[in-house]
């Protein structure tokens, strides 16, 4: 119910043709002074009730399976170790969230051999699927794939599209010393193309940068993973693969991590020298970096956005929060301060629907 039909019921008694007496019209005002009383609760209720819409393509789950693995790396943290489906759905509904895509983060099965790195993603992948199931229409998966065994992630490719019938992959920017424009992941990529899928990626920390600046507190997450995002956005760009297979939809985490702070280097320095000059030219790096999407995860300010807007359209930037390292209501209460009307209906749901249209409904 609106303020608007409020005011054609019983409750509020508003002055009709036939309720033009003195009567009436103190009937009325008696009706107001409470609609008046009331109106402050109402309008609380009214906005506690809007309904959820965004959706969140930057989202982490932690299945127990995968969990368990990283704790014997020694790889997990609180809120990894503490994340429950109760949580994730309460960040969901504060944050305005209808739907999640998850995805386990960083190491993903990074350090695990073949045979252990292929049970857990499927574990994974399984456990994520179930969340689909028990809780209709809140949530969508990008599957792990067990990088950087490429046998393995064939197989686990056929299988979570074929079989479990996921919305994309879920991937790390690199594995140990390989970023994913490496020739040996290229059988990934094909498989990936010919099914037209969406591949979404998450920073990591990569063999020669771990551990840098700890003196002061540097967290790997705080400059590392930014710039691992755009060490692998290279790779993809500088290797061809973004040309050759450029039906993979490719989302990069962070708004492209530094990609705007280098852009100069990759649309000019990089083409002045080998071994790529005269290999492409600045429109068809910039073409790519156009057709790319990237989320609004750790960015809601006022000087990424700004560069990110100028990098690429508005259609490309997706509604992320990075839970439960971040909040759904951080992003619903600042990304409406910088996006307005049509471009925040685009930021937050519309964008997301062309690569995963089964949530129109």
């Amino acid at each position: 119910m609106t303020l608007s039909s409020l005011c054609t019921s019983a409750l509020c008694g508003c002055p009709t043709p036939h309720s033009l007496t003195r009567r009436g019209l103190l009937k009325g005002g008696a009706a107001a002074l409470a609609l008046g009383a009331v109106a402050p609760r109402f309008m609380a209720e009214a906005v506690a009730q809007t309904p959820a819409h965004r959706i969140d393509v930057h989202h982490h789950v932690s299945p127990p399976t995968w969990l368990d693995a990283v704790k014997r790396l020694k790889m997990d943290n609180p809120p990894l170790a503490n994340w429950s489906i109760q949580k994730t759905l309460d960040d969901m509904d504060k944050g305005g969230v209808a739907v999640a895509i998850t995805s386990p983060t960083t190491p993903q099965v990074t350090g695990l051999d073949a045979a252990e790195a292929a049970r857990v993603a499927r574990e994974s992948n399984e456990y994520a699927k179930k969340l689909e199931t028990d809780h209709k229409g809140r949530f969508g998966t990008w599957a792990m794939l067990p990088f950087p065994h490429v046998d393995a992630c064939l197989k686990e490719i056929e299988y979570s599209f074929d079989t479990l019938k996921v919305d994309g992959v879920g991937c790390m920017t690199s594995y140990g010393d390989k970023w994913l424009g490496y020739k040996e992941f290229e059988p990934v990529w094909a498989e990936l193309n010919r099914r037209k899928a969406t591949v979404y990626t998450h920073p990591t920390g990569a063999n020669c940068c771990v551990n840098l600046v700890k003196e002061v507190g540097a967290d790997d997450a705080y400059i590392e993973f930014g710039t691992d995002t755009t060490r692998a956005i290279f790779t993809i760009i500088f290797s061809g693969f973004g040309q050759k297979y450029g039906d993979i939809n490719w989302i990069w985490s962070h708004g492209g991590g530094s990609l705007t702070a280098f852009y100069e280097r990759f649309t000019v320095q990089t083409l002045m020298r080998p071994p790529h000059a005269g290999k492409m030219t600045r429109e068809q790096i910039e073409q790519q970096i156009r057709r790319y999407y990237y989320d609004t995860a750790a960015i809601p300010n006022d000087v990424t956005l700004s560069a990110l807007v100028k990098m690429v359209p508005v259609s490309q930037i997706l509604f992320g929060t990075d839970y439960p390292y971040r909040f759904g209501h951080e992003y619903a209460k600042y990304l409406p301060t910088f996006f307005k009307g049509d471009d925040l209906k685009a930021v937050d749901r519309d964008n997301a629907l062309r690569l995963l249209p089964r949530f129109k409904a």
